[in-house]
């Protein structure tokens, strides 16, 4: 059996940079404070905290005083900023620099907006790390939304300026914009009150036709990662529209070995949260269920 990880899967230079930065600390401190998870995704969280890195979330931040904390790739709101320094706290800004700019951007377009009544809507999950940052650039005014259902808090006869968590679908994107185009119209209101920005990563939407590619040239595909992960699940659906013998794990514990029966080769891919070592941790398996099935 030909078991293939896809080699353009796994950290994008975000998640990369946090886990680095996480290590880089850890080496010099047996204990460091992370304000949730670091990455969407178990095994790795599981792998750092054996180094010394704890898991808080915004509760337990409140009660910490006079030490270290790491703010991952998602990035914060300023309040937690603000909470850092009354607490004097020192924080380890691993915040992407992707997530920075959009959060200026956002920032910029509700100062400009609140002139005009105008409202800021964000497609994104509503609680997610990266969306509560987006959020608290607003005073945690904009209105989130994930599906049409969603848009029903949008006053359609006001100034609308949309933005995109940087991790969603490109497709559910444009398919937003889209339904906001036709509700601005049919509330009689003029598109051109609508300023819609497509602020997804490019290293994530990049790798739709990567994938969609890679899917294809496969009998059966593990897309590994971590069930928390918005881009997981979003790339996944990417993968299982192009080859429906594709299945969502999260590690080789998970796998089935009744899904390679008549396989003659697997390919093995990943989110942007998903660490190299675990898909290769996959791959072992695979082989190793493949010597094991009937020629």
């Amino acid at each position: 059996m030909n078991v293939t990880i896809d080699k353009n899967s796994g950290y994008c230079f975000g998640v990369e940079f946090a886990i680095q930065m996480a290590e880089d600390e850890l080496a010099n401190q047996p204990t460091l404070y992370c304000l949730g998870d670091i990455v969407h995704n178990r095994m790795e969280v599981e792998r750092l905290h054996q180094q010394g890195l704890r898991i808080i979330d915004r509760e337990e931040l409140q009660n910490l005083r006079d030490c270290k904390v790491l703010i991952r790739a998602h990035g914060e709101p300023p309040e937690t900023y603000a909470l850092a320094l009354r607490n004097n706290l020192e924080l380890i800004d691993a915040s992407c620099p992707v997530v920075l700019k959009l959060q200026n951007r956002v920032k910029h377009a509700f100062d400009s907006s609140t002139r005009q009544n105008g409202q800021i809507v964000l497609y994104g999950q509503p609680g997610h790390a990266e969306v509560t940052g987006l959020n608290g650039q607003t005073g945690n005014q904009s209105i989130i939304v994930m599906n049409e259902a969603d848009l029903d808090q949008i006053d359609f006869a006001r100034p609308v300026t949309l933005f995109s968590q940087t991790t969603k679908s490109t497709a559910g994107f444009y398919h937003m914009k889209a339904l906001i185009e036709q509700r601005i119209a049919a509330a009689g209101g003029s598109l051109e009150s609508f300023d819609a920005n497509d602020s997804i990563c490019r290293q994530v939407s990049n790798r739709e036709p990567a994938l969609r590619k890679f899917a294809v040239e496969y009998d059966v595909v593990l897309f590994v990662s971590g069930r928390k992960s918005s881009n997981g699940k979003a790339l996944f659906s990417v993968v299982n529209q192009t080859n429906p013998r594709s299945y969502f794990i999260e590690n080789e514990q998970e796998l089935d070995e009744a899904w390679l029966q008549g396989a003659g080769s697997v390919g093995i891919c990943g989110a942007t949260s998903t660490p190299m070592w675990l898909m290769q941790r996959v791959a072992d398996r695979v082989t190793e269920v493949a010597e094991s099935l009937p020629a």
